[in-house]
């Protein structure tokens, strides 16, 4: 029993490591992308990250011992992978466009609650209150983290914004619910390489439609390698890291943790240089409180709950 109990914990803290390890990447690519946007088109940016992403995968791949999705698998995983990175990514990148940096992030602080919502009402996850209260007083962090004066937006972006979240906490649900057995590497490989095909497309579209879709033009050496960088992190490492600690433990233990993204996002900024603010640290160190508290609740592991199949 002593043994079995060490071998369960030793997987909690590998999940949990996982999923602090994905908020982390999105913090850092954060950084990058929001520099990258001031000379690079949202819809060029995207692909061309995207590209950066398969690639990294595809040799992760290459080097180990990962088995290939089965086919079966494959085209929901594709379809998961249009939903997000390629339609959620599409949208935040064009809410962007008519908000505030501060706004966008603000609105994406409601993932959380959202993945925690979705995980009792279609999953039946049980979810504690004391995460419940840990992921609320999380979000307030973050609104104490990211807040500015003069932060707003059109309708037209916040709409944009919230429909970009409302994809990403859906697809945390539905990856949960296919229970899949297939190795988080080529899952993440499947999905981002149908992302890559949907923001070509878009991208392709747009510019047809008379909008910018395509502006590779102006960007320098340095930008591609940023827009190259920021897309294994943002994309490949942080995907890869956060399905890891999904398939593993409950939607609402990888939703609790996911405030942590603009702590990091922070510390990232302050290492470039920028200065922050009193309230900031007293909001970054409220997320780390909150988010302690998400993951020193240990939700059922896959050994006791009950499987969800794929639809």
């Amino acid at each position: 029993m002593l043994g079995w109990q060490r071998f369960t914990m030793s997987v909690v803290h590998a999940r949990i490591g996982m999923l602090v390890a994905a908020t982390a990447c999105w913090g850092a690519g954060t950084v990058v992308s929001k520099h990258l946007l001031g000379s690079v088109e949202p819809l060029t940016l995207l692909p061309v990250q995207l590209a950066a992403s398969c690639l990294f995968l595809l040799a992760a791949v290459s080097l180990g011992t990962a088995r290939v999705a089965r086919p079966r698998h494959a085209a929901w995983f594709a379809a998961l992978g249009m939903l997000n990175p390629g339609l959620a990514y599409a949208l935040g990148l064009l809410g962007l466009t008519s908000v505030t940096a501060s706004m966008s992030v603000l609105l994406w602080a409601v993932e959380p609650v959202l993945i925690l919502v979705l995980a009792a009402g279609l999953l039946r996850e049980r979810v504690p209150l004391a995460v419940a209260a840990a992921v609320g007083s999380a979000v307030i962090g973050v609104v104490f983290v990211v807040y500015r004066p003069g932060a707003t937006g059109d309708a037209a972006g916040v709409a944009l914004t919230l429909a970009a979240v409302g994809a990403c906490a859906l697809y945390t649900i539905l990856t949960r619910r296919l229970s899949f057995d297939d190795a988080s590497l080529t899952v993440v490989l499947v999905q981002q390489i149908a992302a890559l095909g949907f923001a070509v497309v878009l991208a392709t579209v747009w510019q047809a439609a008379g909008g910018v879709g395509w502006s590779t033009a102006s960007m320098t050496a340095g930008t591609w390698f940023g827009a190259a960088a920021s897309g294994v992190l943002y994309y490949g490492a942080a995907f890869w890291f956060y399905l890891a600690g999904l398939r593993a433990g409950p939607a609402w233990a990888a939703g609790g943790l996911l405030p942590l993204v603009p702590v990091f996002g922070l510390a990232f900024a302050s290492l470039a240089g920028e200065r922050l603010e009193l309230r900031q640290w007293l909001g970054a160190a409220l997320v780390i409180a909150a988010t302690l508290g998400v993951s020193m609740r240990r939700g059922p592991g896959r050994r006791d709950e009950p499987a969800h199949r794929s639809p």
